[in-house]
C-alpha cells in the first residue's frame, strides 16, 4: 500500500471515525465542525490509489506561546507502518519553522515511548498533567440544582 501526507485536516465526519476507529475519547459532529477550522496546522495520511484518510494529527493553539498537539490517530489495520511517525514528523517541521524557541508546546500521550523519539518528556513530577471534560460541569450543576 501506499500512503500520501497531506497538510489538511479532514472533514468532521472523517475526524469524529478516526477517532472511533483509533479508540480515542468521542467526538460529537457539531465539536468537529466547529474546532477543525481553529487548527494552526494539521495533516492527514491518505491510502492510494482509494483516497481513504487512514490517518490523522493536528496542532491546536495561539500561534505563538502554546502549541498543543493532538487527535494524532491511525486507524488500526494501518498500524505499525510509519504513518504515524511520518504525520508526527510534519508536525514538528512545522513547529521548528513557526514556533517561537519560548513557545510551550504540550501533548497528551496515549502511548508509552512514542513521542519520546522527538524530544517530550514526562511532566511529572515537576508539573502535573490535568483535565476537565465539559460535560463534568453539568454533573456538578445537577447535583447543586438538587439541594
Amino acid at each position: 500500500m501506499a500512503y500520501e501526507l497531506r497538510e489538511s485536516v479532514p472533514n468532521p465526519e472523517t475526524f469524529v471515525a478516526l477517532r472511533e476507529a483509533a479508540g480515542m475519547s468521542p467526538r460529537s459532529l457539531e465539536a468537529a465542525r466547529c474546532g477543525l477550522p481553529n487548527t494552526l496546522y494539521g495533516v492527514t495520511m491518505v491510502e492510494q490509489p482509494g483516497e481513504t484518510t487512514v490517518g490523522m494529527a493536528r496542532i491546536v493553539g495561539d500561534g505563538g506561546a502554546v502549541y498543543h498537539i493532538c487527535d494524532m490517530a491511525v486507524r488500526p489495520a494501518h498500524q505499525g507502518r510509519g504513518l504515524g511517525s511520518r504525520m508526527m514528523d510534519a508536525l514538528m517541521a512545522y513547529l521548528e519553522e513557526h514556533a517561537p524557541e519560548t513557545a510551550y508546546v504540550n501533548l497528551m500521550a496515549d502511548v508509552d515511548g512514542f513521542y519520546e523519539q522527538w524530544g517530550f518528556e514526562r511532566t511529572a513530577p515537576v508539573s502535573k498533567g490535568m483535565y476537565l471534560r465539559a460535560d463534568a460541569g453539568d454533573a456538578a450543576d445537577s447535583v447543586e440544582d438538587s439541594v
